[in-house]
């Protein structure tokens, strides 16, 4: 048997995933790719194929050739077509008659909402970027962003990209070093920032931090503030910083011609933690970047100019920026801005939003689900969620269990579920099932896209047999893909491509760092990080192969797996899990971990300790802090806890580990 790309299928290795499940005869009668050559027809025209997707957009000069391959692995799409992406998400939709159509819908902290229309969001822009263009901003120059999930924040974004500046996006939640570091190494001497935000109900003070960040930069730097907090937080200006809404008031009803931009210029620069601990600069261009997030948000999310969609992330992180801005604001659909948690002031706050705006399509994390499906299915029970029409999952591996939870209790199984595998540095997803066409696995995200050739390989760059692990890895060029680091070309080769790719074949492999089966259908099962592996009794084993079998156990909402080390060299598995609701009994939890452990890898990778905790440590983001929990268990000093949202709860886990 050969699967589509053409591996040889062996069903010798059993792989942890879920019964397949077809799409709803509803969902791909309506749904905007339903014809599954699709996957044939793009091999067959690669990389003409590709086309498809910048037709999505609207080119100022038509491109001359789809890919530039000459240089490789610095590739280039698109070339001699010219474009703008604020022109994109908003101008091209006002003269085709929907300059009153809802784009951007916010939902604050406190219960506020605010609604801009495509002609709100037009005024909006403009004003701002004429503002920035009276503060110096030229074409070229870095403008850093470093506010929370407010409109504000693409706002700004879209009034750089008008006039060719390209924006550096920090989340909000890092600190002051952090975005030191990050204006550093941009050379950026403009920032738009707020006062502060709303933290749990706590007004937190945003400014001091941008301050304390300023204080650290040898460049002179203008500052916009956004006054967010009003009496709630007072702040002062000093020299070189400027209200925010005293600026759109002195340029009310400016308008800005929107630069048009080489499609290889840069949009945008993102800053990812590095392996050396340098974070590195991911540089996105206009034309391909764009291309690439509206053609997924079209053919993976299904997103039409009617619907609702939202996109539950943070805009400090890519998947904001692809697919709560770019792709859904390219296509002229309404996007969905949450500036809260999901637990706050209750935990079906989500589902109340979800309800009232009658949303249509959600896109989430694997955090975030199994924290919905640890409270309880009482509270997306409480509400309508039948305008549901897909559902997506983002950020990191998915077990069957919670991706089972997702498609009964909000999905009703009347919704496709697409498990999303993509990278900052990918720009826009590359791994997944096409709802419409593909069957889903829980637990597998699914096949490369059309277009995308995805090779789970050996050490040696061969590929792996099915049910085996390997190194995942990208074999040609796609749009959306980082074209270097801001902070050099060498870096960019040393860490992506040179670990797999023969230069003097002319042969580039992408290595995206992360680690992944392939199934006897093509579906990649990822397995997390590369550096996530444990030495395990001479067994090399993923921690997320691990925490993907205690997950599967009924009253497991969630866990962390950490390696230990016992003396010997060898490494002793540790599990910290917390549970579900109303599953007090901690010794058959304990049970059920050990023989689901057993039952999917082997005896030898049952954890030595099993801690039960109500949280785990989390960063603002939502990840879990694996280093802190690995400090603790090997009895180490702890690390930086600064980027915690619920530092508490280290204390008490090792509180716990000491008494267990």
């Amino acid at each position: 048997m050969v699967d589509r790309n053409g591996r040889g299928r062996s069903r010798n290795h059993p792989v942890l995933t879920g019964s397949p499940r077809s799409p709803p005869a509803s969902f791909v009668e309506q749904a905007n790719v339903t014809d599954p050559e699709i996957y044939e027809t793009f091999e067959a025209q690669w990389p003409e194929c590709w086309e498809r997707a910048a037709d999505r957009l609207s080119w100022d000069e038509a491109y001359d050739t789809v890919l530039e391959d000459e240089d490789a692995p610095f590739y280039r799409w698109f070339t001699g077509g010219r474009l703008n992406a604020a022109y994109n998400c908003i101008d091209r939709h006002l003269e085709s008659g929907r300059k009153t159509h809802t784009a951007i819908r916010w939902e604050g902290k406190h219960g506020e909402r605010r609604t801009y229309t495509y002609r709100d969001l037009y005024v909006a822009v403009n004003e701002v970027a004429a503002a920035l263009r009276d503060l110096g901003v030229e074409e070229d120059d870095v403008v850093t962003i470093y506010l929370p999930m407010i409109p504000e924040l693409p706002i700004a974004m879209l009034a750089c990209a008008r006039i060719g500046a390209p924006h550096s996006v920090v989340f909000a939640g890092l600190s002051a070093d952090a975005l030191a570091t990050r204006m550093d190494a941009a050379d950026s001497e403009y920032l738009l920032t707020c006062d502060g935000y709303y933290r749990r109900g706590d007004a937190f003070n945003q400014k001091s931090k941008a301050d304390n960040a300023l204080l650290k930069l040898e460049q002179d730097v203008q500052a916009v503030v956004v006054d967010r907090l009003g009496d709630d937080l007072p702040h002062v200006l000093g020299d070189g910083e400027y209200d925010y809404h005293e600026l759109r008031e002195t340029f009310s009803g400016a308008t800005v011609d929107p630069v048009s931009r080489d499609a290889e210029d840069m949009l945008f620069l993102m800053y990812t933690s590095g392996t050396t601990g340098e974070p590195k600069g991911v540089v996105h261009t206009t034309g391909g970047y764009l291309a690439h997030a509206a053609w997924t948000s079209h053919a993976v999310l299904d997103v039409k100019p009617e619907d609702t969609y939202w996109c539950a992330a943070d805009i400090g992180w890519i998947t904001g920026h692809s697919y709560i801005v770019y792709g859904p604001l390219a296509l002229g659909t309404t996007t969905v801005m949450y500036e809260g948690t999901p637990d706050y002031p209750d935990r079906d706050r989500l589902w109340e939003i979800a309800d009232r705006n009658a949303v249509d399509i959600f896109y989430t994390a694997p955090t975030a689900i199994r924290a919905f499906m640890k409270w309880g299915p009482e509270y997306p029970d409480r509400h309508d969620l039948s305008s549901l029409r897909l559902l997506g999952s983002v950020g990191e591996p998915i077990s069957p269990r919670p991706w089972n939870w997702y498609y009964e209790h909000v999905g009703r199984e009347a919704c496709p579920i697409v498990d999303t595998w993509w990278q900052t540095e990918t720009g826009a997803v590359t791994v997944s099932t096409l709802p419409a066409i593909d069957d889903m696995k829980p637990g597998a995200a699914g096949p490369g896209l059309p277009g995308i050739d995805v090779r789970v390989v050996d050490e040696a760059g061969e590929p792996v047999e099915p049910g085996e692990s390997g190194y995942l890895t990208i074999a040609r060029p796609w749009p959306g893909m980082a074209r270097t680091l801001y902070d050099g070309d060498d870096r960019y080769l040393e860490e992506y491509w040179n670990r797999f790719s023969d230069p003097e074949a002319d042969d580039w492999r992408y290595f995206s760092g992360d680690a992944a089966r392939i199934d006897d259908d093509g579906y990649l099962t990822v397995l997390g990080r590369v550096d996530d592996v444990m030495n395990v009794s001479g067994r090399r084993l993923s921690t997320t192969e691990i925490e993907s079998a205690i997950t599967d156990v009924a009253g497991v909402a969630e866990t962390a797996v950490v390696g230990r080390s016992n003396g010997t060299g060898d490494t002793e598995v540790v599990a910290y899990v917390s549970t579900e609701g109303g599953h007090d009994d901690e010794n058959a939890v304990r049970e059920a971990v050990v023989d689901s452990v057993e039952s999917a890898i082997g005896p030898f990778a049952r954890p030595s300790r099993i801690l039960f905790t109500p949280e785990l440590p989390k960063t603002r983001s939502g990840k879990i802090m694996r280093r802190l929990l690995e400090d603790v268990a090997n009895g180490e000093e702890l690390g930086d806890t600064s980027a915690l949202r619920n530092p508490e709860i280290v204390g008490e886990i090792q509180a716990e580990i000491r008494d267990d």
